[in-house]
Parts: C-alpha cells; sequence; structure tokens
C-alpha cells in the first residue's frame, strides 16, 4: 500500500538555471548532481530535476501546481525575494491564507502557502465550498 508522496520530478530545459533557481532562490539543499539531473531536497521533500531539452510551449493552463509550506514571519521577505528576481507570478490568492503563486524557469507552477490542510479545512467549515461534505 502507499505510505506517502515518494519525490517529485521535473523536467527542466536547463539544468544550471534550475538548480539556481531551487537551491540559491527557494533554499533547497543540493543532494547531488550529475550531468542530466540533480536531486535537492526541502524537510522531507525529495525533488528530482531532470534534463529534458524538448521545449515546452508554456505553462499549462490548468489549476494543477505544487505547494510549499512557508511560516507567516517568512511570507513577506519572501514575496519581496521572488518579486526582486522577477519571477513570474501565475495567479493571485483567492483562499485563506498568504499565499505567493509563481513559475519556476520552466513553467511549473509553484505556490508558497501560509497555513496547513487543518486551517484550511476550519476555514471550509466557515465558508464551504458549494456542495462540500467533510468526512471526519
Amino acid at each position: 500500500m502507499l505510505t506517502g508522496l515518494n519525490h517529485l520530478t521535473l523536467a527542466v530545459q536547463n539544468l544550471d538555471r534550475s538548480v539556481d533557481f531551487y537551491h540559491h532562490l527557494l533554499g533547497f539543499r543540493l543532494r547531488a548532481r550529475w550531468d542530466t539531473g540533480a536531486y535537492l531536497s526541502l524537510d522531507i521533500l525529495w525533488l528530482c530535476l531532470s534534463l529534458d531539452p524538448i521545449e515546452a510551449a508554456g505553462p499549462s493552463p490548468d489549476y494543477t501546481h505544487f505547494a510549499f509550506g512557508i511560516e507567516q514571519d517568512n511570507f513577506g521577505q519572501f514575496l519581496q525575494r521572488l518579486r526582486a528576481h522577477e519571477v513570474i507570478e501565475w495567479r493571485q490568492n483567492r483562499s485563506e491564507g498568504d499565499s505567493l503563486y509563481f513559475l519556476d524557469p520552466d513553467g511549473h507552477k509553484l505556490e508558497a502557502h501560509v497555513g496547513d490542510l487543518n486551517s484550511r479545512l476550519a476555514q471550509c467549515r466557515a465558508l464551504p465550498y458549494s456542495g462540500m461534505c467533510f468526512f471526519d
């Protein structure tokens, strides 16, 4: 049976640029690197960057994205840091808790979110989405 998320692999067009983005700008720990890839970590998250030089047409138009947690006390500084590096924002926050929705250099949709599932469920209990049911 499944035990949880094991790792994420993202196809990247330029390995140096992507390692720089995730390691230096976002603060992931660089764990290993080779000619066509790299392993990084953030807490228990294992991220693999895999060189895939096929040019993408840009970010997918759907809402699929990867969200990383961030403490409220660090959110403003993080926001300023990414904006100073002219990182592209792809959506405005519409949910509880501060969030920054941004793209990596290859157009992967990312989010930095203050809060967790429990804070989201508490907000949803107060203001449920249309047709929402809770399973406790």
